[in-house]
């Protein structure tokens, strides 16, 4: 009974602030002060330009004040009759003003003091350290510059429901400012891939997002419809078959950093919509694309972090060292069976003892291998590895293996049991590759709604001819995670997708 009372009290608490509020809007409006309507402030310095630069002066000492232009949404505010003391938070930080009556005017003094916790401000002054020892700006202006109509979270800090974080970012950022270093981190990233690749001579291209053909991933897409065409089109579910055609055109280094989307499950790793980096590289394989790939991350580690060795949780992943493994030998390292000296029927079998049933239509060996390292070897690849050679049923794009056509020149590599990044040689032969299309869409036909559809476009590009070429897509999100030291994708993403609250 006490809890619901609570409740029925924070109600009427919050509505009795947002009645006071708008009342305080409307005053301003009918004294003709609405803030709305100021349309420019010019600030001069943001806090943490101000703290960096303030130079203490001796007594007596010469020297040119500091003047400077502040503006931020007001933290905290402390009224000491004739004077008070208030903080602002603006885009790097907190800086303290101190505002006097005697400097800004008594009238302008009086409108202060009825200004809100949340309400942006703006001001002019001089920078000068209290006697407490906190470098301040003591203004001679200051002006209401927006009004918050709803307050803060309590105690501004206050902000720590899960659900309302994510769907109230904007709140998120304002009551707990360490959640801007992430997102701030995350741009540091971008932009470093960028350099290591720019430097490496590739070209940054765009791909459509709308296509006809859902089509360079095992996934399943999200479905719109073109009016004016007519026809219902994709959303894409990667950059692979666009890009590539690009390298049958002669572009020979190419990449995209760009938003996919899957209609698929969510959980702490997987959003429907999600960012990654693919590239493509003419004349060299998937050995190349493993060179790029642990040179991107610790080129993104030193760049942004200035270390290899991140703090992720309660352990330390080490960019220092990268270790590679055949599948075979990983499944065989981590649970005895060594695929090497099965034929199909005994894979299966293997399988099945390992309580793994594969479904009717994928008992064959590449699969059984697959679905072994997917339930027992994924989960111990904790410091960064490279997983190669995988079975062709899983690998629709990638050329196959000279030495074994069961499987092919693919890889995935792991840190903190998660994958980041996928790559190939990819194929180029347009026989091979209409032929696993054709099984793609023999798949889809028998219930696998993840498979692929045909692409005759993409084969006629190769029938053109297409050098041979590494390709590779990254997963940014997931990067992200592991560089800020964050769970949950959610975390390192500003709007993550959520349900609708119930009307």
């Amino acid at each position: 009974m006490s809890e619901e009372k609570n409740t029925v009290e924070t109600v009427q608490d919050l509505n009795e602030i947002l009645r006071i509020r708008r009342e305080k809007l409307q005053k301003l409006v009918e004294e003709g002060n609405n803030p709305y309507e100021i349309t420019r402030f010019d600030k001069t310095h943001s806090s943490k330009q101000i703290l960096d630069s303030y130079v203490d002066h001796a007594e007596g000492e010469e020297y040119e004040p500091m003047i400077v232009a502040v503006a931020g949404r007001m933290t905290s505010r402390r009224i000491m009759g004739k004077a008070s003391f208030c903080h602002i938070l603006d885009g790097d930080g907190t800086i303290q003003l101190y505002v006097k009556r005697d400097e800004v005017g008594e009238d302008v003094y009086a409108a202060f003091k009825t200004w809100d916790i949340g309400d942006i401000i703006g001001g002019v002054g001089e920078v000068f350290r209290t006697h407490m020892g906190e470098i301040s700006v003591k203004l001679t202006s200051i002006q209401l510059l927006s009004k918050s109509l709803l307050p803060l979270p309590e105690k501004f800090h206050g902000l720590k429901d899960i659900e309302t974080r994510y769907r109230q970012r904007y709140v998120d950022l304002i009551a707990n400012p360490e959640v801007k270093r992430t997102f701030v981190i995350r741009s540091h990233i971008m932009k470093a891939i960028r350099e290591y690749l720019d430097n490496l001579g590739y070209l940054e291209v765009e791909t459509p997002i709308l296509n006809t053909i859902a089509g360079g991933a095992n996934a399943r897409p999200f479905i719109t419809h073109h009016n004016t065409l007519d026809i219902d089109m994709y959303m894409r579910i990667a950059t692979e078959l666009h890009l590539k055609r690009l390298v049958v055109g002669g572009f020979e280094r190419v990449y995209e950093i760009g938003r996919q989307f899957r209609n698929e499950g969510m959980d702490l790793k997987h959003n429907p919509e999600f960012t990654t980096i693919e590239l493509y590289q003419a004349y060299t394989d998937f050995h190349g694309m493993m060179e790029i790939a642990q040179g991107m991350f610790c080129y993104v580690a030193d760049k942004v972090l200035g270390t290899r060795l991140l703090p992720y949780g309660d352990i330390t992943i080490d960019l220092n060292n990268w270790t590679a493994l055949s599948m075979i030998d990983a499944v065989k390292k981590y649970t005895g069976i060594d695929f090497n000296k099965l034929n199909e029927k005994q894979a299966v079998a293997k399988c099945a003892k390992l309580g793994i049933e594969l479904p009717s239509g994928k008992q064959t060996w590449g699969n059984a291998l697959y679905e072994c390292f997917d339930a027992y070897v994924e989960k111990e690849l904790v410091q960064p590895t490279f997983i190669y050679d995988y079975p062709v049923e899983v690998s629709p794009l990638a050329k196959k293996k000279p030495t074994d056509p069961r499987l092919t020149e693919r890889f995935e590599f792991f840190i903190n049991c998660s994958e980041m990044g996928n790559a190939f040689s990819e194929l180029n032969d347009p026989i091979d590759q209409y032929e696993r299309f054709a099984a793609q869409v023999k798949a889809k036909a028998q219930g696998d709604d993840e498979a692929q559809m045909m692409d005759e476009d993409f084969v006629t590009a190769l029938e053109y001819g297409m050098p041979p070429t590494g390709g590779m897509g990254i997963g940014i999100d997931r990067m992200v995670m592991l560089f800020t030291d964050n769970q949950s994708i959610r975390d390192v993403l500003l709007f993550p997708t959520m349900k609708p609250l119930s009307k």
